[in-house]
């Protein structure tokens, strides 16, 4: 999967996504700085949230109101939603930053609005992963796709998977918690092993709203190339999605020590040439363990095992001491050669 100039898959470094989404609160100048500060922590990529409201929302949801907020979602939305011209100008900001800019689409105009200004992307929101007339407009523009699974399982996401795969688009599934914050009681992580054997075909990645580097972390052991979190430039701002928001520091470490696990789990079972001095005086060598006299018999509870590991026969060879015969006498821990014994 390629989206702007980014490899994604297995053996590429795991893409982490920051995604600002409504944490600038409606503010292009907030929204910059948050760009600002991700690109400064080494992010790649920027993820927006495009929410044109009327298209997105029936009156009813000025009723409804998220676990998360003390305001109804129509009002979360229209308060944070950037204008159009806003978010053209938060994107030409991100790629002046050497950024990949993406957005998740909220609704039909929301999706022409970004295909018009040429996303490399779509990012597909837990809610509509089962939006299947919304998916199936997306796919059609043929762009890759992200999409996270937050509150399905394997067999309510298979119908928007083929819509995806028919239409021909790349894709990604990412496995998603939609509490914010999310307890480890409920996240899933065997939801990206799950996923991964499911949906051979797709990239698989994990969209974390946990506290904490740590869940995101471990999936990268578990194989998932894409990581995304929501990201603030403070933790002391007001906002739904604060609480499981990253800052730029936690990024940073969020970037580096998922490359490093990604570079861990390529490596083989085997020793390393680094590992070659250790080896030297970390293993051991076979030892009498009294002295002996010429022509003795090597029984067991003649020999013992000791470091340090340069001599001739190493520990993992003692069995093949015991039986034989001495051609000279030695003493007490010293180490034996194979010159010195004969059937």
């Amino acid at each position: 999967m390629k989206i702007a100039h980014r490899l994604i898959g297995p053996t590429e470094p795991p893409l982490v996504i920051a995604e600002i989404g409504i944490n600038h609160g409606g503010s292009l100048e907030v929204a910059r700085e948050m760009v600002t500060l991700a690109a400064k922590s080494g992010a790649e990529c920027i993820k927006h949230q495009t929410h044109f409201v009327e298209d997105e929302m029936t009156e009813e949801a000025k009723k409804i109101f998220p676990p998360n907020a003390d305001i109804s979602i129509w009002e979360v939305m229209k308060r944070c939603a950037l204008a159009p011209e806003d978010e053209i100008k938060l994107k030409a900001h991100a790629e002046n930053l050497g950024l990949i800019y993406i957005s998740t689409p909220f609704s039909r105009k929301a999706a022409d609005f970004l295909n018009e200004i040429n996303i490399p992307a779509f990012k597909i929101g837990s809610g509509e992963a089962d939006n299947l007339p919304l998916i199936r407009h997306i796919a059609s523009f043929g762009k890759p796709v992200i999409m996270s699974t937050g509150m399905q399982n394997i067999k309510t996401i298979a119908a928007s998977v083929e819509i995806l795969r028919r239409s021909g688009v790349p894709f990604a599934l990412l496995e998603c918690t939609n509490l914010y914050p999310s307890p480890p009681e409920i996240v899933s992580l065997k939801g990206v092993t799950e996923l991964r054997e499911n949906f051979p075909d797709a990239i698989v990645g994990f969209s974390d709203h946990s506290i904490g580097p740590d869940m995101a972390l471990a999936s990268v052991a578990l194989g998932a190339c894409i990581l995304e979190r929501h990201f603030t430039d403070s933790r002391y701002r007001v906002g739904p999605d604060i609480s499981c928001s990253m800052d730029p520091a936690e990024l940073r470490y969020l970037i580096d020590r998922s490359r490093e696990i990604h570079t861990a789990l390529h490596n083989s079972k085997q020793r390393t040439a680094p590992e070659e001095a250790v080896y030297r005086f970390a293993r051991a060598s076979v030892v009498a363990d009294r002295d002996l006299p010429a022509g003795h018999v090597i029984e067991e509870a003649d020999i013992w095992a000791r470091r340090p590991g340069n001599g001739e026969i190493p520990g993992f060879e003692f069995d093949k001491v015991v039986g034989k015969k001495l051609i000279k006498a030695v003493s007490r821990n010293k180490q034996l050669q194979w010159s010195d014994l004969v059937d």
